[in-house]
């Protein structure tokens, strides 16, 4: 069965075209991919201080939204699932955001609707696709699986299956925009940043808890950014990226590093997407503090596994079990 996902985003839009194969004997899909992209459109820009949607960045995402629904259409898809995130859940406007993805892709034949949903199946979908592969590579759980995104971080903790989980209104792009306004960030801005990240990863401790976790498993574009950093890389490697074993301190290293450098200093770094650049001081600060929360109660042995797959893989296994 060929299935399309997009995970829509604060930051980014991002496509999936993958055929899935037949369920092991614990009832697990595989996924083949056969197109996978992220476009940087930051949708969410403003939504954090204005409440709507900005028409430019509406602009923009529908553009992509329409190369995406073209692209369904030309491979085939049997299945589609389109889901929106953070920036949608929080503008007054987001009706004109479904109303625009509905006509692109009816404009290519395909009767799409974006998915607007919460935060506890944001995070469910995520943990469905992190995990999948983790057990066969050895990772043991309980897992700690950390989504960082532009407006909202979602923590789940499980194993085979979700026991505890948590929306947090930290991300990259909503805290740039809330207190970094310096080139590279004051110390000011930095500490108010943390008040901020402190507070939500109290909540996280007291409904997820990160202690007796058998390993971190981060996803999304700051961190596999920061993983990338941590491993000196010459360029973007998803084949070394994922599933990347760090240990604490090469994160808390990696990321105090990327959170302390200058603009130019960032985009000159071989594996950073250009959209990423203005943002990602304030999401490497989000998973510093966040790994370090962790290792005070659990200790420093615990690995930090960087995964490439995530909620957009899930959302294509929601795709294909989904009732014809």
């Amino acid at each position: 069965m060929r299935v399309g996902a997009v995970d829509c985003g604060t930051n980014s839009i991002r496509l999936l075209v993958a055929d899935v194969g037949e369920p092991d004997e614990d009832g697990r899909s595989a996924l083949v991919d056969v197109v996978r992209r992220t476009e940087v459109v930051r949708l969410g820009h403003g939504v954090d201080r204005t409440g709507m949607l900005d028409p430019e960045a509406l602009r923009r995402t529908l553009a992509v939204t329409d190369e995406y629904a073209r692209t369904c259409a030309e491979h085939g898809v049997e299945a589609m699932r389109f889901v929106a995130t953070s920036a949608s859940r929080d503008a007054s406007n987001a009706s004109d955001f479904v109303v625009g993805v509905q006509q692109a892709f009816a404009a290519h034949g395909l009767e799409v609707s974006p998915e607007v949903v919460s935060g506890t199946e944001e995070a469910q979908l995520s943990f469905a696709g992190a995990t999948a592969g983790l057990a066969e590579a050895g990772v043991e759980g309980p897992y700690l699986v950390v989504d960082l995104g532009g407006g909202s971080t979602e923590l789940v903790r499980g194993t085979d299956a979700v026991y505890e989980e948590i929306s947090l209104d930290i991300g990259s792009v909503r805290l740039s925009e809330r207190h970094f306004f310096s080139d590279p960030p004051q110390p000011s801005e930095v500490e108010a940043a943390r008040w901020d990240i402190a507070e939500a990863l109290d909540r996280a401790e007291t409904r997820v808890g990160v202690g007796g976790l058998g390993a971190i498993i981060g996803l999304a574009g700051t961190i596999t950014t920061v993983t990338a950093h941590a491993l000196r890389l010459e360029r973007y490697d998803s084949a070394r990226i994922h599933l990347a074993r760090l240990t604490p301190e090469q994160v808390l290293v990696a990321a105090a590093e990327i959170v302390s450098a200058d603009r130019d200093t960032r985009a000159a770094m071989p594996y950073m997407h250009p959209g990423r650049v203005d943002v990602i001081g304030a999401g490497a600060l989000i998973w510093h503090d966040l790994v370090a929360r962790v290792v005070e109660v659990t200790g420093p042995s615990i690995p930090v596994v960087t995964s490439e797959k995530d909620i957009l893989d899930g959302i294509a296994l929601s795709a294909a079990s989904a009732p014809a």
